[in-house]
Order: structure tokens, then C-alpha cells, then sequence
């Protein structure tokens, strides 16, 4: 039996206790036909990882993690996209262990070759919040370079945000973005992505809105749609399209009058539901990693913790808890 170095939770503490992260060997399960088994190099924090050692049973010993950066150590029987060597970042499903460990294993539909022209630090920094990003604008929202309207972004400086930005500038020439941020430093970095126009969230943000595009803007993408929905109403157009992926409210009916359509995000249905297109998250993340090598996109790193241990998952889960981040938090290195 093959082990590796894990870190996980037993019970859902605060991440002020000790306790609420540890560290212990776990078995390496056997490679169905398409995993790879990754020696994991770095690994990004993101806020499902926080939600879930809160709220979700461990089982005993749960491994969080679910963006990570690392070599292919080993193929299962059906493997085609990748070998030995290859050096790859995905985001892994939150219905297998996390990445959080020293070898991982991950199905390689759900992988990308990491681009050459990142360490594997600011690698680890994408893929949760690419995949997300990619799948909320071109498969939620459907739009296409042919695309010609205005996207709110709330939630812009958030790692989704940062990455949607990017796409937005890259691979949507028509669409003009409109980014949430909270003040002048945040507003800097949103439009430093590709963002047009910046508003601020906590003043009269209809208002913001509605003076940039009077009729009302064409599609909006929410991280933060708690209790939102009347100012949603207010400032999307008749027909227009919102995408989510907070939990979100319960109850949309203002959104009725105006025929808007409501789209969930979840970029774990995939893999989780074993989708014929899963092959999908591949292309996307080896077509994100060729727009960084071409410099049309960065990663969104802006702060690195090393080594990878219970100690500073901890620190970085309490940073996340905090709601002050910007970017990504990535940690890097075994002890």
C-alpha cells in the first residue's frame, strides 16, 4: 500500500483552532483508467475550501484542496492527453480527496498542461477560478466574439473576478465591462485586468450602474447575490442574463417583469455528474494556459505561503474567512 502526506480536518472547527486542520498519511487509491497521479507542487486556497471544512462531514479525515500545480508521475490505462513529466494544473471535484497532499490523484479530462511560462506557484493561482470564470461567460451566458453589449463583474477583485476580467479582455472585444470594487486600490486592479468602468458596491450602485448604461446592462455575473435581487431587478435590462455562483437567494421573482433569465454556475457539475463533455474543462484550461504564454493573460497571485502544511492552510483558510483578499492565496513547497 503506497502513502502520501495529507492535510485535512476530522471535525468542523474554527480555523482558529489548532485542531481544525492536521496532518497525517493517507493510502494513494489505486488509478482508474483515465487518472494521472500528480506530485503536487503548489496549491491555491479558495473560498469553498473554507465553506466545506465548516460545514461538511469529514468522513473521518477529509482532504480539502481543490486548485493545485504539479508533475504526472504515473497514467491509468486509458490515459491519452498526458505522460510522466508533463507538468499540469487542474482544479480537481469536490467528490474526491483534495489536492492538499503530497501526490494527488485527478481525472485527466478535468486537467491542463500548465503553461511554460509560469512557475507552478502562480500556476496553482488559476484553474478553480478559470474553469469558473470560462464556463459562466461562454457556456452560461453564451457569449462569443461576436458579442456586443455590457457585463457587470460584482465580485470583481475576487480571484473569479480577477480571472473574468482577463477573458473578458481577451476573448470578448465587443463587450464592455463594468467591475464592482471598494475602493480606489481594488478599482486599480480591476481596471489594470481589462475593466472599463469601475463602480462602487457600497454606495448608490444603481445609480453607478444606470449612468454608465441607462437602458441597463446586458449580462451580469454575481459572487455576492445575497439579498441583491431588487437591485438586480433594477439595473439589468428586459431580457438580459445573471449568473451566480454564491448559494444566492431563494427568491427571484422580481426579476419576472422583465423576463431576465437566472443561470447557476457550479464548475464541479462536470466531473461530478460525469457529463459527455467533460473533456470540455481540458480544452478550456489548455486554452487559458495558451493565452498566458501569449501574455493575454496573468496570474492572480498576491500572496505566497510556503511550505504546504496544517499550519499554513490555516492561516491562509483564516485570511479567506477575513473577506479582505484580493486575488489568490497559493502556497507552495513540502516540508
Amino acid at each position: 500500500m503506497r502513502t502520501t502526506t495529507a492535510i485535512g480536518y476530522e471535525n468542523n472547527l474554527p480555523i482558529s483552532d489548532p485542531n481544525s486542520l492536521g496532518t497525517r498519511e493517507i493510502e494513494v487509491p489505486p488509478l482508474g483508467p483515465h487518472d494521472l497521479l500528480v506530485e503536487v507542487e503548489a496549491v491555491s486556497v479558495n473560498p469553498v475550501d473554507t465553506k466545506q471544512r465548516k460545514g461538511a462531514p469529514s468522513g473521518g479525515f477529509r482532504v480539502l484542496g481543490f486548485d493545485a500545480a504539479g508533475t504526472v508521475r504515473e497514467v491509468g490505462s486509458a490515459v491519452t492527453l498526458f505522460a510522466p513529466g508533463d507538468e499540469v494544473f487542474y482544479a480537481g471535484t469536490i467528490d474526491r480527496p483534495g489536492t492538499n497532499q503530497r501526490f494527488h490523484v485527478v481525472d485527466e479530462r478535468i486537467t491542463g498542461h500548465k503553461p511554460t511560462s509560469l512557475s507552478f506557484t502562480d500556476a496553482a493561482s488559476i484553474p478553480l477560478t478559470a474553469i469558473t470564470a470560462w464556463e459562466s461567460l461562454f457556456d452560461r451566458l453564451l457569449l462569443n466574439e461576436e458579442s456586443r453589449g455590457t457585463l457587470l463583474v460584482v465580485g470583481a477583485t475576487g480571484g473569479v473576478g480577477s480571472v473574468m476580467l482577463q477573458l473578458a479582455e481577451a476573448l470578448l472585444p465587443g463587450v464592455t465591462v463594468i467591475a464592482t470594487a471598494s475602493n480606489s486600490e481594488r478599482a486599480t486592479w480591476a481596471r489594470d485586468l481589462g475593466a472599463e468602468h469601475t463602480v462602487n458596491h457600497h454606495e448608490d450602485l444603481p445609480a453607478q450602474v444606470l449612468g454608465i448604461a441607462p437602458r441597463g446592462v446586458d449580462w451580469l455575473f454575481t459572487a455576492h447575490s445575497k439579498g441583491q435581487i431588487d437591485t438586480y431587478a433594477e439595473i439589468v435590462r428586459s431580457f438580459g442574463h445573471i449568473v451566480a455562483i454564491d448559494d444566492g437567494p431563494r427568491d427571484i421573482a422580481p426579476l419576472k417583469a422583465k423576463s431576465i433569465a437566472w443561470h447557476w454556475e457550479l464548475m464541479f457539475t462536470r466531473p461530478v455528474q460525469q457529463t459527455p463533455d467533460m473533456i470540455e474543462q481540458h480544452h478550456l484550461l489548455d486554452t487559458v494556459a495558451r493565452l498566458v504564454d501569449e501574455g493575454r493573460m496573468r496570474a492572480t497571485t498576491t500572496n505566497s505561503l510556503t511550505p504546504i502544511s496544517a499550519e499554513t492552510l490555516r492561516e491562509a483558510h483564516a485570511l479567506i474567512e477575513g473577506g479582505r483578499t484580493v486575488g489568490k492565496i497559493v502556497l507552495h513547497g513540502w516540508e
